[in-house]
């Protein structure tokens, strides 16, 4: 089997992926400082995020929080500690397996929660229209293609 070489790209098309990368930086940028205004780093953030988006969870185990984030095991047990230390999280042993440990949000990382959702859905409301914009200039010229359209 051949390797088929890259297609060259237009000049607009690496505009548009610049463009996009820098909303992205933004948004990111945004959310290190909301985070930074509860008290948290924009990965203790992230984990917490992890947790209270788990699907058909109210806790995850350290090794799903390192997967969901994209850091070594280890990384993770040392976010896990910190956030445990400042009152964010609480661990357990897990229900079916005692060799491991699940975490869960406390109450007071519930509250906080609310408002970093809140604040970065309104962000993110804000830079749609931006985002559509920049994710349409990488559709085909001609297609009818809509975002989230079945």
């Amino acid at each position: 089997m051949t390797k088929s070489s890259p297609r060259k790209l237009a000049k607009k098309s690496y505009q548009a992926l610049a463009d996009f990368r820098y909303a992205l930086r933004c948004f990111l940028a945004f959310s290190e400082q909301e985070a930074g205004n509860a008290g948290l780093t924009l990965q203790q953030y992230q984990a917490l995020l992890a947790i209270k988006g788990a699907r058909d969870r109210s806790d995850l185990r350290i090794g799903d929080i390192a997967e969901r984030l994209l850091i070594r095991h280890h990384t993770a047990v040392e976010l896990v500690n910190r956030l445990e230390k400042n009152g964010f999280v609480t661990r357990a042993k897990d229900k079916d397996d005692a060799r491991r440990v699940t975490v869960a949000l406390s109450e007071k990382a519930e509250r906080t929660m609310d408002g970093l959702a809140s604040a970065h859905l309104q962000e993110l409301k804000g830079i749609r229209p931006v985002l559509e914009q920049l994710l349409e200039q990488f559709d085909p010229p001609g297609s009818d293609v809509r975002r989230g359209a079945a």
